[in-house]
């Protein structure tokens, strides 16, 4: 169970927000959504298998758009190499 205690000095628009950040770190709203009504066994099954399948598609399209040429491998601007560059640029860029 979500509690906040008001500390002094504290605004009631405070407290509620600290409030409601707790609610939904510790899924109560989830919770009692997912009590609200009986499922059968077989309707949480299906329920879930859906899910699965809706997770599974998501994954697939999210693959199938993936293009490796989009995101370089080396470094584009000189100034900033990567981890396998063996010479560093000087600390001021005007120095040579």
């Amino acid at each position: 169970m979500a509690e906040v205690i008001i500390q002094e000095s504290e605004s009631l628009e405070n407290a509620l927000r600290r409030f409601k950040r707790k609610v939904q770190q510790e899924d109560i709203i989830k919770e009692i959504k997912k009590h609200s009504f009986y499922m059968k066994p077989g309707e949480k099954r299906r329920a879930k298998e859906a899910l699965s399948r809706k997770r599974l598609r998501k994954k697939q399209r999210r693959e199938a758009d993936w293009d490796p040429s989009r995101f370089p491998t080396r470094p584009v601007s000189p100034m900033f190499p990567g981890p396998w560059c063996k010479v560093r640029p000087s600390p001021c860029p005007f120095r040579v």
